[in-house]
């Protein structure tokens, strides 16, 4: 059962007001132990940083990775028939389908990285509003999808990992970013599913159209979500609050994903500490929303195809991370001799 619940827009504004922090103690003890393990200190590099990020948020000494979870949340937006994609909305439920038959990247991934896969389509005959006319959810859809997200976690989940799927959503996360960071539309647009420059064009048009109609309301962030989102972004930022109340660390995929829980900076500018981005995406308003979210992502391998591909591969890294925290001799132990 979720620790948090969404029921009117000021449910998230509450709880986005009083987040936990993380362990101080279970920091300064990992960051301890990094310094008497075999090897000059630091020469681990990010991995160190990554357990000692994983023990401050688990509240643990040596963090633990036995039950991480990967959600797809999956959702379709009614601005799709604006021709922002190379794909029909259809593809949105015929990927669902994939998922759960097990033939789709993230089935591959999360296989490798030994980590659940849970995929939660999200009303999908039913798309958001095209939010060139009207806000995408109403206030009550909105704090639905908040809520499935939330209610997505499974109990005794140590990490998650969140990626979504849903032909449109590009332009929703670009839409999101522009809300959250301002600057102009051909900041935060991209090619998506691979869209040529009539596409980028129509995205661009689209976010401008946008922004112009709800920017006057977009002062939380909960506006940000319900008015330019999709369900499958507000299930993110639910999943994330909900993560960060039960001290459950996050990996975030790639440009959807972190456009989504960025919504959350609105409120509260320490709303993701618990959380990394995985890869930068090859979407290019990713890196722009790693920047001003003061991010470095674990990877860069030119990934953008979402489903939580790339918070699947960073996975590994952190088990690597925590393999070496958790395992390697101290110099006591080992009988080594310290550095003079």
């Amino acid at each position: 059962m979720s620790k948090v619940a969404f029921s009117t827009a000021a449910d998230l504004s509450a709880a986005l007001a009083s987040l936990p922090e993380c362990s101080e103690d279970s920091l300064v003890l990992a960051k301890a132990r990094q310094d008497q393990l075999t090897k000059p200190q630091g020469s681990l590099g990010r991995l160190e940083e990554l357990a000692i990020w994983m023990a401050s948020w688990q509240g643990k000494e040596k963090p633990q990775l036995n039950k991480p979870v990967c959600l797809v949340f999956a959702g379709n937006h009614g601005v799709t028939a604006r021709g922002v994609s190379a794909y029909p909305a259809e593809v949105t439920h015929q990927m669902v389908l994939n998922f759960e038959a097990g033939g789709a990247a993230i089935n591959q991934l999360t296989k490798l990285a030994d980590a659940e896969l849970k995929v939660i389509p999200l009303d999908l005959d039913n798309p958001t509003k095209d939010f060139t006319s009207e806000p995408a959810m109403s206030e009550e859809e909105c704090c639905a999808a908040l809520q499935a997200g939330a209610d997505a976690i499974p109990q005794g989940t140590d990490l998650i990992m969140l990626g979504e799927m849903g032909i449109g959503n590009t332009t929703a996360a670009a839409a999101v970013s522009n809300a959250v960071f301002g600057g102009t539309a051909t900041d935060w647009i991209g090619p998506g599913t691979g869209v040529g420059e009539e596409g980028l064009s129509i995205k661009r048009d689209v976010v401008n159209e946008a922004i112009a109609l709800h920017k006057d309301r977009q002062t939380t962030a909960f506006e940000c979500l319900r008015t330019v989102g999709g369900r499958e972004l507000a299930a993110i930022a639910g999943a994330v609050v909900e993560a960060r109340v039960r001290g459950v660390p996050v990996l975030l995929d790639g440009f959807i994903a972190t456009a989504a829980a960025s919504a959350l900076v609105k409120d509260n500018p320490a709303a993701l500490d618990h959380a990394l981005i995985s890869h930068v995406s090859k979407e290019p308003g990713h890196k722009r929303l790693a920047d001003n979210l003061n991010q470095r992502p674990v990877l860069d391998l030119d990934m953008r195809l979402g489903e939580a591909s790339g918070a699947a591969v960073a996975l590994l890294i952190v088990r690597a991370a925590l393999a070496t925290h958790n395992g390697m001799a101290t110099f006591g132990e080992a009988g080594v001799s310290t550095a003079s």
